[in-house]
This record gives C-alpha cells, structure tokens and sequence, in this order.
C-alpha cells in the first residue's frame, strides 16, 4: 500500500481515469479533476473509493489560474499534502475551418491554456505544496506524440506546439526542482483508443494505423504503468526531465504507410 496523495487532472474518462485508478489499485489516495464532465468524474471516483481508497472530485478548467488555485485549496485541506501530481488535462477543442492565415486567435489562446498553462499552474501549486512539507513529489506531464511530429492535417498548429512547450517545461522545471527532490517527467502518448476515440470513423481510424509501426492502436494499459513507475522514486528517482513517447513507432517515421510498405515487401 502506498498510501500516497494524487492529483490527477482530466481524469472524468480516458487516459485520465485509467490514470486515477491505477493509482487507486496500489493504496494511493486519488483527487479526480474534471471540467465538465461532473457524471464521468462521479464514476471514477465511486470506482476508485470501492477499491478502499480515500478519493474525491474537483471541477476546474486548468487553463484558468483563480480556479486552479481554488481546486488545490480544496485538495489540500481534504488530503493535506500532495505527493504526486499527473498533468493530464489537455486535448484539442472544435477545430475552425481553414488554414493557419484564417485560424481566431480566440482558438490559439485557448489550445495554449489547456495544453500547456494548466500544467504549469497546477505544477506551481503542487511544488510550493511539496517543498512546504518537505515531500519528494513527483510530477508527470502528459504530452502527445503531436509534440514531436506534426499533425496539420487536422490544423491543430496551436496543440502541436503546446504539447512541445510542455516537453520543455518538463525539462527545464525538472533540472530546477531536483533540487528539491521532486522528479519531473512527461509520457508523449501516440494514438490511444479510449471512450473519445469514437468519434473517428473507420477510415478515419484505418488511417491512424497505417502510420503505426506496431501495427495496433495502443490502450491505456500501455501508459499507466509508466506513469506508476515514473512516480515511484525507488524506481526512478534518477530520471529527471525526460520525455517518453509511446506510440508504438509512429514518431520514427510518420510519413510512411506501414501497411502499404508491408504489402510491398510480400510481393518481392
């Protein structure tokens, strides 16, 4: 039993709630932020209390500074300290028509506050909490296979970027707060079939595949052990600033169509 506090932000569903109970599993205690999704949040916290947990829900947009505050405020006076804190919230919204050129800067702002101002909130919060306490934290930052390549055919130009300054972040917050002994790391996940995925049609999906190596969509199961192991410092404590991509080789080339080149090679 760890018995650890964790704050997992955009955990109502997904990666986010996969996130949440994992920790939940191995004795941690878990506080699920969400934005709207209250019934999603609702569940996974229920979920994580009916596996002996202490757990609990809190609403605020991460990319608004005041509600981020109040959000820790109320962690912290249930569960006191925060141990680790996972970074998750993030995604992309509506994306406007056209290119670059006819993209509102209505829409930048906000893909850049979702993606990569909450982290940077919630994580101010999180360390002054930790270094108050004297507590070896950890914070994990979920990125997107998008920070290192590009993904302009869905023009989301401010989310690639966003997600890149996040893999900065980690690096630069983590070589500081080391000091300290809190450990920051980032998991870039590739394409991660999830309840939001079904909003892609067959072709759509057929399309994400023929750009993966590994020749599968990947799952949750193929992140929350990382983030387990990247917040346990008896196995990690010497991996500081890094960023790791899990998205069974589609960052290696993302231009080459796997299947294509597979039905090439049968014919030689």
């Amino acid at each position: 039993m760890m018995n650890r506090h964790v704050l997992i932000t955009g955990a109502s569903r997904g990666i986010g709630a996969a996130i949440a109970l994992a920790f939940a599993r191995q004795g941690d205690h878990v506080g699920i932020n969400y934005r709207f999704d209250r019934e999603g949040a609702r569940k996974v916290c229920d979920e994580a209390q009916g596996i002996g947990v202490q757990a609990s829900i809190y609403q605020a947009d991460v990319g608004n500074a005041e509600q981020v505050e109040e959000m820790f405020s109320a962690f912290i006076e249930e569960f006191k300290t925060i141990d680790v804190l996972v970074n998750n919230a993030g995604g992309g919204l509506k994306i406007p028509e056209g290119g670059f050129e006819k993209m509102p800067l209505s829409y930048w702002n906000e893909m850049i506050a979702l993606n990569l101002n909450g982290a940077a909130y919630c994580s101010s919060f999180a360390v002054k909490n930790m270094k108050e306490n004297g507590i070896k934290g950890a914070i994990i930052n979920i990125s997107s296979v998008h920070s290192v390549i590009t993904y302009v055919k869905r023009k989301t130009f401010p989310y690639c970027a966003a997600k890149a300054g996040l893999n900065m972040l980690t690096k630069t917050m983590g070589v500081d707060v080391i000091r300290l002994g809190i450990r920051v790391n980032a998991i870039a996940p590739g394409f991660i079939s999830t309840s939001a995925t079904t909003r892609y049609n067959k072709e759509e999906l057929d399309a994400f595949l023929r750009k993966i190596p590994a020749g599968r969509l990947g799952n949750t199961q193929d992140i929350t052990p990382l983030v387990l192991f990247l917040a346990d410092p008896e196995k990690s404590g010497f991996i500081v600033g890094q960023t790791f991509v899990v998205d069974g080789g589609q960052s290696i080339d993302g231009t080459i169509d796997y299947m294509l080149l597979e039905e090439q090679n049968g014919k030689e």
